[in-house]
């Protein structure tokens, strides 16, 4: 069993930055593929980023060169740096975990979920 908590929400202007991190429980966080999605008010929830246990990484296209994913595996935490946000990154953001060599851009491919953080991004 893996818990995941998230933190780093705020709110910020539109063009600023955020660093996302999501600390998770358990010795075997190196052998995790991560993922980051998010939800807005109304929306289904969407993929962001992932990453492989090896440090491979994907991206959705909306994100891609505004968005860092990355893992320090000592400290058991995902981060998502995210620069240049735009008010449709208004969102509430989830990080996942499954135990796996592979990684995966689908919510039902992932075994656990953190509880969110908000990120609110103004005009």
């Amino acid at each position: 069993q893996v818990q995941l908590v998230e933190s780093g929400g705020g709110l910020v202007q539109a063009g600023g930055s955020l660093r996302l991190s999501c600390a998770a429980s358990g010795r075997t966080f190196s052998r995790y593929a991560m993922g980051w999605f998010r939800q807005a008010p109304g929306k289904e929830r969407e993929f962001v980023a992932t990453i492989d246990r090896s440090g491979n990484t994907a991206y959705a296209d909306y994100v891609k060169g505004r968005f860092t994913i990355s893992r320090d595996n000592a400290k058991n935490t995902v981060y998502l740096q995210m620069n240049s946000l735009k008010p449709e990154d208004t969102a509430v953001y989830y990080c996942a975990a499954k135990e796996s060599i592979l990684m995966s851009r689908t919510t039902e491919w992932y075994d656990y979920w953190g509880q969110g953080t908000q990120v609110t991004v103004s005009s």
